[in-house]
Formats: structure tokens, C-alpha cells, sequence
């Protein structure tokens, strides 16, 4: 009975911080910042391309025609199939974790006043706070379009029933102001000890994005959801077009260049300057000079075991498509691949191109390619030897045997395997090894400089043409990687096809190519079609012609205009049948 009641005592007699109220922790300046860290963990971890679960993860890369994930139970496999409903989109969990998300945020933001420290300190918590709400709400906004505003905390007694999804251009107003909101608080840049907090170039950033896609066909005078209306009547979509929102976007896009150069951001550059190097190195060398905004993952392994081979102890997971493969220009600029036939089994091939597809090279070349490789594989652009991890390449000094009876190939793996004969290679540090132990600091980067000349150039364009700001701007991003400028004379539709080109191959397997296509409506065309892989069916050895054979690997099936917008899990809808109206088609 004694050692009972001395356990007892022992439970009883907690430390203060372990009943804590919403208002104990505002006491304290220390708990404070623990909890705007905690909401800071709320950022999803978009480097899984494959898991569903909590903090979601991102089916958005796998479900866009730049990847297959070879695991079978990841949920982009649903989307691409046109399985995905609102029962089990319950798997990708978005409105929910973003209205948690959310909340915290509120709490945060209506309690900072009270904290016993600087004005200083508390503008910049505020700054942090305004920063996340319209991110937050930008990640449930971009998947389900009009969405439920949130600038409070939700109480028990309020009538729940009453929250109502607010049309596009309300929601857009609303994310802007949160980062205007931020950006009279916060400071460009924060000490070494403080990177993953926001800053006023992230802000910046994100207002950018944000009224890119404002501006753009899918959110922009969009006809196909006409009768998208809420219980009352009202229109969710505007539907009538206005292209003065590109010039609203472009300006935008300008600030967040001028302001990040004047505070010392730029594009990375590595020593070197070797062009692989240079793009390479953005997403090795954590927190330099371009990334404006991203998340720290630690010594988070997981995409990198799904990067490398099988016979490294690897999932083989990360299979870049045929597709993506094929449009890697070549070292000189030119276009390789300017079409197919046959259901996208034959590629027609450039003459002027250079590019071949049969036969084997020679000769190496140091960085690029390996003797012996396929010469498809030989003379193209640099970020297609920083991004691509090919049959032949060597990876952490081992040839990559991705064909059927090769040691990385599908006769000796198990349920996951490399279903394209490629493997993503980008963001990947070859230091690292399966061992969580063994893995360097990495982040997950959210935004950078390169996105946003991008941005500039594609809102300038459909605003005033192909004027010489565009061609800069496009330019600086292709030269960084060893590619030559861009032809003169475009048109206004040429330059559009080339900027849409350049955002994929730019910014692949970053989760941009998803919600690209889709703000374009090019979705029902690139993503309702065939995708393609080698032949890793076959193959006894590198130069097996067999092996290079192209082939079919799924059917991908988009329905237009319903698979532009996530639908909302279906048991939220049950919650508040009367105003919560479901996406059409869903």
C-alpha cells in the first residue's frame, strides 16, 4: 500500500507545464515559441511522393505524367486511374489536417499580444503567424478551390452550420492580405539557428504564387463551373475573364525578385560552375542563396531510400516516366522528341535534334555519362543528368542494372521495383545510405528564386507578350544550367509553350507539374493518356536491345472539369449537409 501511494504522489506531483491551459502558455515567451514551432510541424512532408498519413504526404507528383511510384499502395495510383472518390480521399487527409492546422494558427495569433517579452519579438511571432494562415490556407485552396476563411479560432457554442465555402476571388483577397500581413513584420533574412521560419521574402513568394493562380485559366473566367454555387446561390467561380490579374501577378512576381536580389538572395551557382553543379547543388546544400522558403527534414531518409536501386538496400520507388525522360532537351537546346505515334509507343524524333535512340556510346563523359550507355541517354541538356538516374549511370559508384535480369531489375526484387527503368536522381545525395544514421541534414524546398522568374515571365507574357523582361527572365534560369537562350521572335503562343516547358523541367518532382496543368486546364491532354517506361520486362545485360523497347505502363484517365479539383472527404459533407457544398462532378 506504501509503494501505491508513493506512485500516486509520484503521478500527482506533475511538472507545470503538463496541465497547461491555452492561456498558461502565452506566459511564457519559451512556450510560446514551442508552440509556434509545433505549428510550424503542420508544414506537410511533401518529399514522400508515396505514403498516405498524417501531415499528409504527396500524391501530386506521382499523379502527374512526370512519375510512376512503383509502391502499389500509394494514392496517386487512385488519381491516375480515376479511382479517387470522396470516401477514399480520406487517405490524402487535406481539408482536415489544414483546418487543424489552422486552428493552432488562430489560437497563436490571438494570444501573441498577451506574451511577457519585446514588441519586437511579438511582431515577428505575428509576422510568422499572418505567414502560415494564408499558407495553410493556400495548400487546401489549390486542391479544392473555394474553401471555408478562418481568421479565429472556431468556439463550441458557434453555429457550425454557418461556415460556408467563399468564391475564388474572396479566398485569393484573403491569402494575399495574410501575407501583406506578414511582410510589415518580418525581416528578409534570420541567423543560421532560425532558417525554416519565414521571412518577408517567403512571403513574398507565396503572395506570388497565390495570384499566379489567380490569373490563370482554371481560377480565371473559368465557364466549366458556371453552375458551381453554394445553398444560397452563390457563384464560386468568376466567369468572366480578367487579364489585368496577370499584371497583378507579374508586379507581384517583380517585388519578390527585386526585394530577394537587394536582400542577397540569387541562383545558386556552385565553385564550378559546371551546369550539372549549378542545378544540382540547389537542393544539396541546404538554405542557399536561392531557396526563399522550405522545410527542415533533419536526417529524414525515407525519399532517399526510395531514390536508390534495390541492390543498395533502396525501394526503387521514384520512377521518373518515359515522358518526363523525353523531354529533357539536348545539350544545344534543341528539341529532342516533337511528338509521337502509335498511343505514345514511337517516339518522332527530331532530325536536327541529333538525338538517337538506337545504339550505345563509345566514349564516357566525365559527370555526364558512362560508356557504354544507351545513346538516348547521351548529349542532353545538364539538369537531365542532375534530375535522371538512367540504365548504365553509376550511382554511388555502382552501375545502375535496371533491366529485367540485372541486379536492380524486377527479377530480383520484390513486391516494389523500378517499373520505368529509371530512378529519380534530383535532390538525392549519393553520401547518404539506408542507414537513418548515415544520412546528412536535408530539407524539402517550398520555394525558391528560379520559380519566381518564372513566374514573372509567364504573367508578363499573357500580360504584354514576349517583351524583353520574359526572355530575361527565362533566360537567366537556362543559362544557370548550361542552355543557350531562348530563339528570337517567339509569339506570344510560342513563348507560352516554352515557359510551360521550362516550369517542367525546372521545377520536376517538386509538386509544381500537378497543379501547373491542371491552373492551365492542359490536365484532360497531359494527364488523360498513356505513360510509358522501358521494357523491364526484358533485358539479360546493358546493351540488350530488348530492354530499350518502349512500353505501355498504365492507362491514366482524367476526367474533365470534375479532376480539376479534389473532391472533399465525404463524412465532412455529412457534417454540414445544408451549406457545405461538394465539388461538382463529386
Amino acid at each position: 500500500m506504501v509503494t501505491l501511494l508513493v506512485s500516486c504522489n509520484d503521478f500527482l506531483d506533475k511538472s507545470p507545464d503538463e496541465d497547461m491551459t491555452v492561456e498558461d502558455i502565452f506566459t511564457s515567451p519559451i512556450w510560446t515559441r514551442n508552440f509556434l514551432a509545433h505549428v510550424y510541424s503542420w508544414i506537410p512532408t511533401e518529399a514522400n511522393f508515396a505514403d498516405d498519413g498524417g501531415l499528409w504526404r504527396s500524391p501530386f507528383v506521382g499523379g502527374s505524367d512526370e512519375m510512376e511510384i512503383a509502391y502499389g499502395g500509394a494514392y496517386s495510383h487512385e488519381v491516375n486511374s480515376g479511382a479517387w472518390n470522396s470516401t477514399n480521399v480520406t487517405r490524402v487527409p487535406i481539408w482536415n489536417e489544414t483546418y487543424q492546422a489552422l486552428r493552432k494558427v488562430n489560437t497563436f495569433l490571438e494570444n501573441v499580444e498577451n506574451v511577457p517579452t519585446s514588441q519586437s519579438q511579438i511582431d515577428t511571432w505575428k509576422g510568422e503567424g499572418y505567414f502560415l494562415r494564408a499558407y495553410f490556407h493556400f495548400l487546401s485552396f489549390r486542391a479544392y478551390g473555394p474553401i471555408i476563411l478562418l481568421d479565429h479560432t472556431i468556439q463550441a457554442d458557434d453555429d457550425l452550420l454557418s461556415y460556408t465555402r467563399r468564391p475564388i476571388d474572396e479566398c485569393i483577397d484573403f491569402m494575399v492580405k495574410d501575407c501583406d500581413n506578414a511582410m510589415e513584420y518580418l525581416s528578409d533574412n534570420v541567423s543560421q539557428q532560425e532558417v525554416g521560419r519565414a521571412t518577408r521574402v517567403a512571403a513574398l513568394a507565396l503572395k506570388s504564387r497565390i495570384l499566379l493562380y489567380a490569373a490563370s485559366p482554371l481560377y480565371n473566367g473559368n465557364t466549366d463551373f458556371e453552375s458551381f454555387r453554394d445553398s444560397t446561390g452563390l457563384q464560386m467561380f468568376p466567369q468572366t475573364y480578367d487579364p489585368n490579374k496577370w499584371k497583378v501577378a507579374a508586379d507581384a512576381a517583380l517585388r519578390t525578385i527585386q526585394i530577394s536580389e537587394s536582400a542577397g538572395y540569387g541562383l545558386y551557382q556552385s565553385t564550378t560552375n559546371d551546369p550539372v553543379a549549378n542545378y544540382q547543388g540547389v537542393f544539396l546544400n541546404n538554405w542557399n542563396k536561392e531557396i526563399l522558403f522550405a522545410k527542415n527534414l533533419d536526417r529524414y531518409e525515407h525519399h532517399f531510400r526510395c531514390s536508390d536501386p534495390i541492390s543498395l538496400s533502396g525501394f526503387s520507388i521514384f520512377n521518373p516516366t518515359q515522358e518526363m525522360v523525353d523531354a529533357y532537351e539536348m545539350e544545344d537546346g534543341s528539341t529532342p522528341i516533337i511528338g509521337y505515334i502509335n498511343n505514345g509507343l514511337t517516339p518522332i524524333i527530331n532530325p536536327e535534334s541529333g538525338y538517337v535512340e538506337e545504339g550505345y556510346a563509345e566514349t564516357a563523359r566525365e559527370g555526364r555519362w558512362p560508356a557504354g550507355v544507351r545513346r538516348m541517354f547521351v548529349n542532353r541538356e545538364p539538369r537531365f543528368y542532375a534530375s535522371i538516374n538512367f540504365p548504365g549511370q553509376r550511382w554511388k559508384n555502382h552501375a545502375l542494372e535496371l533491366w529485367y535480369k540485372g541486379i536492380d531489375g524486377r527479377e530480383k526484387a520484390g513486391s516494389d521495383y523500378c517499373k520505368t527503368g529509371y530512378l529519380m536522381k534530383k535532390a538525392m545525395n549519393e553520401r547518404n545510405s539506408w542507414n537513418p544514421w548515415q544520412v546528412e541534414q536535408n530539407t524539402w524546398v517550398i520555394s525558391r528564386l528560379a520559380e519566381i522568374y518564372l513566374n514573372y515571365a509567364e504573367a508578363l507574357n499573357e500580360f504584354s507578350g514576349p517583351t524583353e523582361d520574359v526572355y530575361n527572365s527565362v533566360n537567366l534560369i537556362r543559362n544557370r544550367s548550361g542552355l543557350p537562350d531562348l530563339p528570337e521572335s517567339l509569339t506570344k503562343e510560342q513563348m507560352r509553350e516554352r515557359i510551360k516547358h521550362e516550369r517542367r523541367i525546372e521545377l520536376a518532382f517538386e509538386t509544381h507539374r500537378f497543379f501547373d496543368v491542371r491552373r492551365w486546364k492542359d490536365a484532360e491532354i497531359s494527364e488523360n493518356k498513356p505513360v510509358h517506361s522501358l521494357n523491364i520486362y526484358e533485358g539479360n545485360f546493358l546493351q540488350d536491345d530488348s530492354f530499350y523497347k518502349r512500353i505501355r505502363v498504365e492507362q491514366r484517365i482524367f476526367n474533365a472539369p470534375k479532376h480539376y479539383l479534389f473532391p472533399i472527404e465525404q463524412r465532412e459533407i455529412d457534417k454540414n449537409v445544408r451549406n457545405l457544398v461538394q465539388n461538382p462532378g463529386w
